[in-house]
C-alpha cells in the first residue's frame, strides 16, 4: 500500500512538467483527427441508421409516445446521436491507450528512470513486437468480454463494476508491460506481475474510473451541437491525460518495485530453495552410513 499510494503522489506531480503536457499533445492529434475524418465521413450514415432502428422496434413506440405525453417530444431526436456516441467511445478509448501507450509510455518511462533509477540496469526483456502481440491479444481479450458482459450491463451495480475491471484489467496489462519491457527480463517481469497482481489491477480499476469524466464532456458533445466541435477534443484530450497520469503511475511503481527486487538478499532465496528441495533416498543412506561410522568410531574410542 505504502508504494501504491507514494507511486501515486509522485505521478500526479510529474503530469505538472512542461515535457509531459507537451508529449500529451501528439496523441491528442492524432486522435482527434481520426475521430474528425470518420466522422465527417461516417457520422450521418449512422445517425440515421440508429435513427430508422429505433423508429423500427415496436417495443419503443411506448416509450416515445409516453415523451410526447409529457412535453419531451424533441427529446427523441437526441437519443439516436447519443446511442452512436455511447457505442463509438470505447473504441475511442481503446485507441487513446494504445497511442498513449506507444508514443507517450517509452518517453514517460525513461522520465522516470533518469530522475530516480539512474543507475538501473536495462536488460531489454520485451521487444517491439512482443509488445505489439501482448497489446492485440489484451485489447481482443478486453473487447471480448465487454461484447459478452453488455446484457450484464442493465443490471445498475454491474454497469458500474464490470467497465471499470475490464479498463482497468486492459490498463494494466498494457501499461505494466511496457514500463517493464525495457528495464526488466523476462524472469523479473512474470515476477513483478504474479507479485504485484492486485495492486496492478487497482491501479487501472482507479484510472478507469478516472476515464469516467471526459465520457461526461464527450456524450455532452450531442447535447451541446454548437460546442461539439470543442467539447469532443477536449474529451480526448483528457483521457490522453489520464492514461499520460497511468502511465506514470506504472513507471514509478513497477520502476521500485524491480529496484526492491533486485536488491532482495540473495542467500535468503538461496535458502527458500534448498529447504524446499527433495532429499535424494541415497543421499540420506550415505549420510546415515558416514553417521554410523562416527558413531563407531567414537564408541572404539570410549572402549
Amino acid at each position: 500500500m505504502k508504494l501504491l499510494i507514494d507511486s501515486f503522489w509522485r505521478a500526479a506531480l510529474y503530469c505538472l512538467y512542461p515535457k509531459v503536457i507537451g508529449l500529451s499533445l501528439l496523441p491528442l492529434v492524432l486522435i482527434v483527427a481520426a475521430s474528425g475524418g470518420l466522422g465527417w465521413m461516417y457520422w450521418d450514415v449512422a445517425v440515421s441508421g440508429v435513427r430508422d432502428w429505433l423508429d423500427a422496434s415496436s417495443w419503443l413506440q411506448v416509450v416515445w409516445r409516453w415523451f410526447d405525453g409529457v412535453g419531451l417530444d424533441k427529446l427523441k431526436s437526441v437519443v439516436a446521436p447519443l446511442v452512436v456516441i455511447f457505442s463509438v467511445t470505447p473504441l475511442v478509448v481503446v485507441a487513446t491507450l494504445l497511442a498513449v501507450s506507444f508514443f507517450m509510455t517509452p518517453s514517460l518511462t525513461r522520465l522516470v528512470a533518469d530522475r530516480r533509477f539512474a543507475q538501473m540496469q536495462r536488460k531489454k526483456g520485451g521487444s517491439f513486437w512482443h509488445g505489439l502481440w501482448w497489446t492485440f491479444v489484451s485489447v481482443l481479450l478486453a473487447l471480448g468480454a465487454l461484447l459478452v458482459t453488455l446484457p450484464m450491463w442493465l443490471v445498475p451495480p454491474l454497469a458500474m463494476v464490470l467497465p471499470a475491471l475490464i479498463w482497468g484489467w486492459l490498463t494494466y496489462r498494457i501499461m505494466a508491460f511496457d514500463v517493464l519491457a525495457e528495464f526488466a527480463s523476462p524472469d523479473e517481469r512474470r515476477t513483478l506481475l504474479a507479485r504485484h497482481r492486485p495492486s496492478w489491477l487497482a491501479m487501472g480499476v482507479i484510472t478507469g474510473l478516472m476515464g469516467a469524466a471526459p465520457s461526461l464532456v464527450w456524450a455532452s458533445g450531442a447535447l451541446f451541437a454548437a460546442a461539439f466541435v470543442i467539447l469532443v477534443p477536449m474529451a480526448i484530450w483528457i483521457y490522453t491525460l489520464v492514461f499520460a497520469f497511468s502511465s506514470l503511475w506504472f513507471a514509478h511503481f513497477a520502476l521500485a518495485a524491480l529496484q526492491a527486487l533486485r536488491h532482495e538478499p540473495l542467500n535468503a532465496s538461496v535458502d527458500e530453495v534448498l529447504n524446499s528441495a527433495p532429499v535424494a533416498p541415497h543421499s540420506s543412506a550415505r549420510l546415515g552410513t558416514k553417521t554410523d561410522d562416527v558413531t563407531d568410531v567414537h564408541s572404539h574410542r570410549d572402549l
